[in-house]
């Protein structure tokens, strides 16, 4: 699984979200790392806990997150979250 099919089931799954995946590891084809990161900011989050939010995120993925991704490092924000980051 590449970065850019997380991050369409992510945005598919997850209502006007914007998602931004990378592999924080170095990838090593023996060992089949499937580690990645996403970043993730949709107004869904808004007024959601932490837990809630990265369940969303897991959700999108469905059974993906249990057979082609090992681990997950997940950041979430609303568009104004995500906003203040950027001053």
């Amino acid at each position: 699984m590449d970065v850019s099919e997380i991050e369409s089931l992510i945005e598919d799954g997850i209502e006007d979200a914007e998602a931004t995946v990378s592999r924080p590891r170095s990838y090593d084809k023996n060992y089949e790392d499937s580690h990645f990161a996403a970043v993730v900011v949709s107004p869904a989050f808004d007024g959601k806990s932490l837990v809630q939010q990265h369940q969303l995120v897991y959700d999108s993925l469905g059974e993906k997150m249990t057979n082609e991704v090992h681990a997950l490092e997940i950041k979430t924000y609303t568009p104004e979250e995500y906003a203040e980051l950027e001053e």
